[in-house]
């Protein structure tokens, strides 16, 4: 079993940054693949960005790719995502989540944390 707790969502400017982080309970942590995953009013929750339980490969979303940075520090038990020249389109509930399998898909993540809210003002 793991507990997952985001932070480091807010209100923000188009164009400004924002690193949100994910703390996980338990000293399993490295076991697990983490994601980030998105939900915005009226729409399906997305996939956004994943990181291996080493931290040495990531995937993400065409639509953040070049913009955001997932990364992990095991030490730490925390994954974060690095957002830069953020977008209304960013405007989400964002969720950590984490896998023993390596996807995409939300259906196979585990363990999911509550939600941090993020708006990107136009």
């Amino acid at each position: 079993q793991v507990q997952l707790v985001e932070s480091g969502g807010g209100l923000v400017q188009v164009g400004d940054s924002l690193r949100l982080s994910c703390a996980a309970s338990g000293r399993t942590f490295s076991t697990y693949a983490m994601g980030w995953f998105r939900q915005a009013p009226g729409k399906e929750r997305e996939f956004v960005a994943r990181i291996s339980n080493g931290g040495t490969t990531t995937r993400y979303s065409d639509a953040v790719n070049g913009r955001f940075t997932i990364s992990r520090d095991n030490a730490k038990n925390t994954v974060y995502l690095q957002m830069n020249s953020l977008k209304p389109e960013d405007t989400a509930v964002y969720f950590c989540a984490a896998s023993y399998s390596w996807t995409n898909d939300a259906r196979r993540y585990d363990y999911w944390g509550q939600g941090t809210q993020v708006t990107v003002s136009s």
